[in-house]
């Protein structure tokens, strides 16, 4: 691996604020993101509500909307931050990497490493964590594995073309195609298993069959 998938660095979980000590403009914003994150991870947590996120940060329901106008800009605010933290890397592996298959395996490897580091956020990214909420939520989410599947179709474009393959578009579309699969039937797997079927198990050997 070029760079290590991050893990919620800025948005760890963290904890309920002190009521002698009133946290600093945009603090609460993030503490919001993280204490719904966290509990994003716990068993029977199919659907959060905003009741019991404000008791959990020991607020009232009033002082969040102060800081979201509904509890889907919360989910967009986790969605913002897995956006950001995936296509960095994404952007630094086909930077520093020459080889397009070497790409294409490494934007795996970061995908996988990072839901399985935040468990909470690849309950978002699988949908499960979406189901009761607002539908442009799971819009959202299939256009980032719709950019993650370009940039795989781009870097195994380069690597088809390198083979000498005659049909190096073609090639590249379907092996892009079965490697997004890959990548969400992995998380799902992992989300479904109450986080115990680890997303990188047996990792190399997979890559190895799938993008050889």
């Amino acid at each position: 691996m070029t760079d290590p998938a991050p893990g919620a660095a800025g948005l760890g979980h963290g904890e309920p604020a002190s009521p002698r000590k009133r946290p600093r403009p945009g603090e609460r914003r993030v503490q919001i993101l993280q204490t719904l994150a966290g509990m994003l991870e716990q068993p029977g947590s199919e659907r959060i509500t905003t009741a019991a996120l404000a008791a959990k940060l020991e607020v009232s329901e009033a002082a969040l909307y102060r800081h979201f106008a509904s509890k889907a800009q919360m989910f967009e605010g986790l969605i913002e931050f897995i956006e950001s933290s995936v296509f960095t890397l994404v952007t630094q592996i086909t930077e520093r990497e020459g080889s397009g298959l070497a790409q294409a395996q490494k934007i795996v490897s970061v995908l996988l490493q990072f839901g399985e580091r935040n468990p909470g956020m690849t309950r978002v990214m699988v949908g499960d964590a979406l189901v009761y909420e607002n539908e442009r939520l799971v819009v959202r989410m299939n256009q980032f594995f719709d950019r993650i599947e370009s940039s795989l179709r781009q870097c195994l474009r380069a690597a088809a073309e390198a083979a000498g393959s005659s049909t190096p578009t073609v090639q590249a579309n379907a092996q892009a195609s079965v490697l997004v699969s890959f990548i969400i039937g992995r998380l799902q797997r992992y989300a479904r298993s109450g986080f115990k079927r680890a997303p990188s198990e047996q990792l190399e050997a997979a890559l190895r069959m799938l993008a050889g």
